[in-house]
């Protein structure tokens, strides 16, 4: 199975997520901003896939993932958020991510982009 690792400073999404993915037998870790997700794509094995809110404090989810993709460029990213202007700012993000998940979603929904996303990299 593979690594994921989630950033989202709301810890009821951030609990759901590492919940919902740990049962499909995936390694989970989460973060509660950019820059301590950054530290944690640092520090640990190698991810697969990089979850991420927009939105965030401390460094923000497009700032996450262009330092991830320059320092990390086999990581899959993916962008959540719930704000149509955060949706358009990331759309210049397209060569370097898999996709943005609009919220709210169901945790079906969002099994079904992770494990696109995941079947992409094989």
């Amino acid at each position: 199975m593979a690594r994921i690792l989630i950033a989202e400073d709301e810890s009821s999404v951030r609990t759901l997520l590492v919940c919902a993915f740990t049962q499909d037998g995936h390694g989970v870790e989460s973060a509660p901003d950019g820059a301590a997700a950054l530290d944690r794509l640092s520090r640990a094995e190698p991810f697969d896939l990089l979850l991420t809110d927009i939105q965030m404090p401390m460094m923000d989810g497009i700032a996450l993932a262009l330092a991830a993709k320059r320092d990390h460029p086999k990581l899959t990213i993916m962008l959540m958020t719930g704000y149509t202007d955060q949706r358009e700012r990331a759309q210049s993000l397209k060569a370097l991510i898999h996709d943005i998940v609009q919220k709210p979603f169901t945790v079906e929904e969002i099994r079904a982009a992770v494990q696109s996303a995941l079947a992409v990299r094989v």
